[in-house]
């Protein structure tokens, strides 16, 4: 998940914790329920993790990136339980979260064939009716400037549904604001 320094100055400045606190996580989020024990996917700096922790009794982080969890750990103490690990290959027991959610990292995830494995994962660690919900970016000139020499593969939201529908999952729904995010939300089958 490489990302250059002002695309990492960015996720971690108080700007974007206020976007995401007010804005983003609001609309990604509307109408979800994370239930009693959510998983969070890829919370890097933790902007979306602070507003989560309030949203659920239990919240678990997996983070890949050794640093983020650490930091993660010493920020937001025994609030969150933080995980160092990888969405592709999770480290938990089947069907132990109510819902499992992602925000604006798929698109770090090197390749399709790894957001897939990450989206069966999710599939996997959830109860049955579970919800996977998430948010992700959308291409456009400021997104891709703000990646030059960033991991970046897209996620095309018109083919989002097939994809976690292979993946296992039914009442799938995407929503696209052109040019800027789309949304998500999925159910693991009874």
């Amino acid at each position: 998940m490489p990302m250059n320094r002002l695309h990492q100055w960015l996720c971690a400045s108080d700007r974007w914790a206020a976007a995401v606190e007010h804005k983003f996580l609001p609309w990604a989020l509307s109408g979800v329920d994370l239930g009693d024990a959510a998983l969070e996917i890829g919370p890097g700096y933790g902007a979306t993790t602070r507003v989560l922790a309030g949203r659920t009794p239990s919240l678990t982080a997996l983070e890949i990136d050794p640093a983020l969890a650490e930091r993660l750990t010493r920020r937001l103490g025994d609030r969150v339980r933080v995980v160092h690990g990888d969405g592709t290959a999770m480290p938990f027991a089947d069907a132990g979260f109510s819902a499992v959610a992602c925000f604006t990292m798929l698109h770090h995830v090197p390749s399709a064939m790894l957001q897939d494995r990450l989206f069966a994962e999710a599939r996997r660690v959830l109860r049955p009716g579970g919800t996977f919900a998430g948010a992700d970016s959308m291409t456009s000139l400021g997104f891709r400037l703000l990646h030059v020499f960033d991991t970046m593969v897209l996620v095309d939201p018109a083919d989002l549904p097939r994809r976690l529908g292979a993946a296992g999952f039914v009442d799938i729904a995407v929503e696209a604001e052109p040019g800027r995010a789309f949304r998500f939300r999925a159910r693991r089958p009874d």
